[in-house]
């Protein structure tokens, strides 16, 4: 063979490759909505992807719907505020595969709707160690493993609440707020092993959560002054995901993506 045949033959393969083909993916919070898009959106692109949630149930479910559609999905039980739970979540992706690339860290819980005065103590440390102590543990034990692969990406799913706290979510908004400044410090912290570090600054997207929200009337009633004019759907904050994962983004890093419909631009 030319070599000018060769290349014509090697620039066509690049061309078919997808952008993520033959990663390795753990996606936390993944049985539905937004971490369900993102894990589909990555085994579209050729990642291997594994699911995890708190309900066994809903890891079955999600893996038999996706590897119906031909993807390659495994699925495992796991409450990321757990330390035990973590260490069998990353055992299992390096039974599994052999290896991790990219982590996407999903998980969250907002157990308080209501006046700011109304929270408790308890309430405090349990929605700040779910959505910022255990993604910071669990992304220590991830980035050994990443870092044997010479280069990986990891994506923490914050909030525009984060930069526009509401009362009424008191809480939930602060611990987006810490996951953003947790994005960049990580970011500058593992940029030496060429892993990368992004967060999603997601808007109202339509999930049992903003549900919840919507039926809040002091804060529905401040939705289209802020520029929401319709709810965003899971599979819109999918492809951000991918595309930060792919080498397409080789150079973004530390950066915090609005998903919003517009609702940052006003920032």
């Amino acid at each position: 063979m030319s070599q000018e045949n060769y290349l014509i033959k090697a620039n066509a393969s690049a061309k078919n490759q997808k952008p993520l083909q033959d990663k390795v993916a753990i996606v936390t919070g993944s049985t539905y909505g937004i971490g369900f898009a993102i894990a589909k959106r990555l085994a579209q692109d050729g990642a291997h992807v594994l699911i995890c949630s708190r309900k066994t149930e809903n890891v079955d479910k999600a893996v038999q719907q996706l590897k119906e559609e031909g993807l390659s999905i495994s699925g495992i039980q796991c409450h990321v505020g757990n330390e035990k739970d973590r260490e069998k979540l990353v055992a299992m992706a390096l039974a599994t595969y052999g290896k991790i690339d990219i982590l996407v860290c999903n998980a969250a819980v907002n157990p308080f709707v209501g006046p700011l005065f109304e929270t408790t103590e308890e309430l405090w440390k349990k929605v700040f160690h779910v959505n910022v102590i255990s993604i910071f543990l669990l992304i220590k034990i991830v980035v050994p493993h990443i870092q044997k692969q010479g280069s990986g990406s990891i994506i923490i799913c914050s909030s525009v609440a984060g930069y526009l706290p509401q009362p009424h979510i008191g809480p939930y908004s602060i611990t987006k707020t810490s996951v953003l400044g947790l994005t960049n410090m990580l970011a500058q912290a593992l940029r030496f092993m060429n892993i990368r570090v992004n967060s999603l600054a997601l808007g109202l997207i339509n999930t049992s959560f903003s549900k919840v929200i919507l039926r809040t009337p002091e804060i529905e009633s401040k939705l289209i002054p802020l520029g929401i004019h319709r709810l965003g759907e899971p599979e819109e904050c999918a492809g951000i995901a991918s595309f930060l994962c792919s080498e397409d983004a080789s150079y973004i890093n530390g950066e915090n993506i609005g998903v919003t419909g517009g609702m940052l631009g006003r920032l």
